[in-house]
């Protein structure tokens, strides 16, 4: 049996911090198992979301100084881990997904901030990072990351669904895996919720006051995204592109805005997940009870909703494991599910 033991490092769309998961993989005949050691999300204030948020739309300057800072700040972050958690200095690698400022398939880039090289220096550990980019050169999405991971930690289950800024599902057929972004999630609820000076609708009980409005649905469905085939991806300039002008430009209330919002994903993800089966719901949108049920509603599967741990960790888990493979020299990209030319391995590594 062989033990590794990494660090995994995820800052998803929805800007609610750095979520940061020490575990162990351990890998018995080709089968793999893990146990999540650690693990602590650190909230971004209200300044550096903006910043964050608003910086697609900034100088080049700007996008290399973050890149930068960015990367400082996550060793600070985990020198801190380090601290509340010592166990985590065992760590062999430390795994960064990084922020996604752009992501464009359709014109072979994607663009994920955060300077390896500094992260490992500040460390003193080996990272590896820019887990996207050989997929897209390889002509792929360059994401779903997630489907390799879900087969191998998570076997049990057929369907998999994501819910963070962005909703993501994974279809696991015995012969292959389809993977696809399906709608927003999370971007689109928090931009809501903060008019109203929450970061975010807690347990969906603004979304249950409101009442779904016919029109703004049939605006949202009028998205040419949903015309496209897989495979196919989003980034958050097309969530603010697409979507957030239709939501804008509706004379209604923000809880009937919630509402809708919510109908939306819930009817979307459920055609997404149209083959009955078990699905795990992960990320943060499932803790909204609300959406959930709205999901169950419109679908036939049995919907799981997993502990709190694997709810917030489960993408920084994954991602620990992906960087694990590239470590090991194997592929950690397949090509069934970004439409690549091949299954690769991607990844840069420093230190």
């Amino acid at each position: 049996m062989n033990e590794y033991r990494v660090i995994g490092l995820m800052s998803g769309t929805s800007l609610d911090g750095l979520d940061i998961c020490y575990s162990l993989f351990t890998e018995d005949n080709g089968k793999w198992n893990f146990e999540i050691q650690a693990s602590k999300c650190y909230e971004y204030t209200p300044s550096f979301q903006k910043e964050l948020r608003n910086l697609h739309q900034g100088t080049a300057y700007e996008l290399a100084e973050m890149h930068q800072q960015f990367s400082v700040m996550q060793a600070e972050l985990i020198q801190s881990f380090f601290t509340d958690y010592p166990q985590s200095l065992n760590a062999i690698i430390i795994v960064s997904h990084g922020q996604t400022i752009f992501h464009q398939p359709n014109k072979s880039f994607t663009t994920q901030i955060g300077c390896g090289a500094t992260l490992s220096a500040l460390t003193g550990k080996p990272v590896v990072c820019d887990l996207r980019t050989y997929d897209m050169a390889l002509g792929g999405q360059g994401a779903p990351l997630v489907p390799l991971g879900e087969r191998y930690l998570f076997p049990s289950y057929s369907n998999f669904i994501n819910i963070g800024g962005i909703c993501n599902v994974s279809i696991h057929h015995r012969e292959y895996i389809h993977a696809y972004d399906v709608c927003p999630g999370n971007t689109l609820l928090n931009l809501l919720s903060q008019q109203k000076g929450f970061p975010y609708d807690y347990q969906g009980q603004f979304a249950r006051a409101g009442k779904m409005d016919q029109n703004l649905l049939k605006a949202f469905e009028s998205v040419s995204y949903y015309q496209k085939s897989i495979p196919k991806s989003l980034g958050t300039e097309n969530i603010l592109s697409d979507w957030l002008p239709h939501l804008n430009g509706m004379n209604i209330s923000l809880e009937d805005k919630l509402s809708t919002v919510v109908e939306h994903i819930a009817i979307e993800l459920a055609k997404a997940i149209s083959q009955p089966s078990k699905t795990l719901i992960t990320g943060g949108g499932a803790f909204n009870q609300y959406l959930i049920e709205r999901i169950q509603h419109y679908s036939s599967s049995e919907i799981i909703v997993p502990p709190k741990e694997t709810i917030e960790f489960k993408e920084a888990l994954i991602i620990g494991f992906l960087g694990l493979m590239r470590y090991l020299g194997r592929n950690n990209c397949l090509s069934s599910v970004t439409g690549a030319k091949s299954d690769s391995m991607g990844g840069a590594i420093y230190g």
